[in-house]
């Protein structure tokens, strides 16, 4: 009997139209918005940031794809404005991946989504255990998509050929899929949810970090509130440089030089540069900023040094509720296993039943429910922390369960 043979390997997803050339131009633009205007369909649209390179997340390019229109590669950096492409996009369905991490960058450029489809959160509402773009091509459509370029430079210009390639392949695929998705979706009676969850997206704003020198990889070593100023002030310090010079914080100096600083709160320049584990690219040539930052956390009263933990109305984090509020931390439990069977019930990732913050708002400080009707209030609450209606009916009897069992 012959051995079983291995399963093929998927072909690699290619252009079908060609490798188009990069939109640099006013006119150029035109020409494209005027082939996108004449497709029919959805548009599938991809955008290149410079993460971990610039301190700006604006998008230094732009795919587009429509039936009928081809693939269209725009270089913003040169344009005047992109409002023949917003015109042209006018009423259309915009299919994107992981539309959080592009609809930023294209909103700063002037381009706002009437509809989309996000096909990283249908995969997620699908129960796919994995849902990044290269995957769900692989799993579905059963091709292989390069993944080479993701953390390129895409600031560099000229913009290599196989750099272009990657990118118009990112939107080679994504019609497809979405038709794919799509239609699981409805045989699952998940499209509801789905078109709730695109509707909420088209406004999505990131949301602004409170004290984000907070995040500072390490800082939880330190000891003192004096050193948490320090990391405070040298994270200002650096956040500053980096957006007036356009580069990533990170490449600047690395939080780990931050932490050693504050650890050892050298004096001078000269001490500075001879603490061990303190470098990065601009370790030396902004070396007058590092020390006047340690100097004026040096100087503050104590009065004015920050806490070590932020207060506010945030609840804290899970892991700390039994010791500060047992019953609390029983309501987290009793609904965190709820909801994990119901996850396993409906295939959908328990965070996306509801997001982990909006769960520990509602159950640190439970509503009132002054009419004795706790179900309205805490459905209520879910929705003013923005649940969605579905999430919302879902998630509501858990959470109820929850309060009165530990009343």
């Amino acid at each position: 009997m012959d051995a079983e043979a291995d399963p093929a390997e998927p072909e690699l997803l290619i252009l079908r139209d060609g490798l188009p050339g990069v939109v640099d131009t006013d006119a150029g633009l035109l020409a494209s918005a005027e082939r996108i205007a004449g497709g029919a369909g959805p548009v599938a649209i991809d955008a290149e940031r410079a993460s971990g390179y610039r301190y700006s997340n604006r998008a230094y390019l732009v795919q587009l794809r429509r039936e009928g229109s081809g693939t269209h590669l725009i270089d913003p950096i040169g344009l005047s404005t992109l409002a023949p492409l917003q015109e042209a996009l006018a009423d259309t369905e915009w299919i994107l991946h992981a539309a959080t991490q592009d609809l930023p960058c294209l909103t700063e450029l002037g381009l706002h989504a009437d509809r989309l489809f996000d096909t990283e959160l249908a995969g997620r509402l699908l129960g796919y255990p994995r849902v990044g773009l290269a995957t769900l091509v692989d799993e579905l459509l059963g091709k292989h998509l390069r993944k080479e370029h993701s953390s390129a430079d895409w600031s560099t210009r000229p913009l290599p050929q196989s750099w272009l390639e990657y990118a118009a392949l990112d939107v080679e695929a994504l019609i497809e899929l979405r038709e794919l998705l799509g239609a699981e979706l409805a045989e699952t009676g998940k499209d509801g949810w789905a078109a709730q969850e695109f509707d909420a997206l088209r406004s999505f704003t990131p949301t602004p970090r409170v004290d984000p020198w907070r995040r500072t990889s390490g800082s939880h070593r330190l000891r003192g509130r004096r050193a948490m100023a320090t990391v405070k002030a040298l994270w200002e310090a650096r956040d500053r440089i980096a957006r007036e010079t356009d580069i990533a914080p990170g490449r600047i100096i690395p939080d780990a030089s931050i932490v050693v600083a504050a650890q050892a709160m050298p004096a001078s320049t000269r001490q500075l540069m001879a603490t061990k584990g303190f470098h990065g690219r601009g370790a030396r040539r902004y070396a007058d900023a590092w020390v006047a930052a340690i100097r004026h956390a040096r100087s503050l009263p104590e009065a004015e040094l920050p806490e070590r933990a932020r207060r506010g109305d945030v609840p804290p984090l899970a892991r700390s509720w039994a010791d500060r509020d047992p019953v609390a931390a029983a309501r987290l439990s009793h609904t965190r296993a709820a909801l994990a069977k119901l996850s396993e019930e409906l295939s959908v990732p328990a965070e996306n039943l509801i997001t982990p913050e909006t769960l520990r708002r509602v159950l640190w400080t439970p509503p009132p429910a002054p009419d004795g009707d706790l179900a309205a209030a805490v459905s209520a609450a879910l929705a003013s922390y923005g649940a969605r209606p579905w999430q919302v009916e879902l998630v509501t009897p858990a959470v109820v369960a929850a309060l009165e069992s530990t009343d």
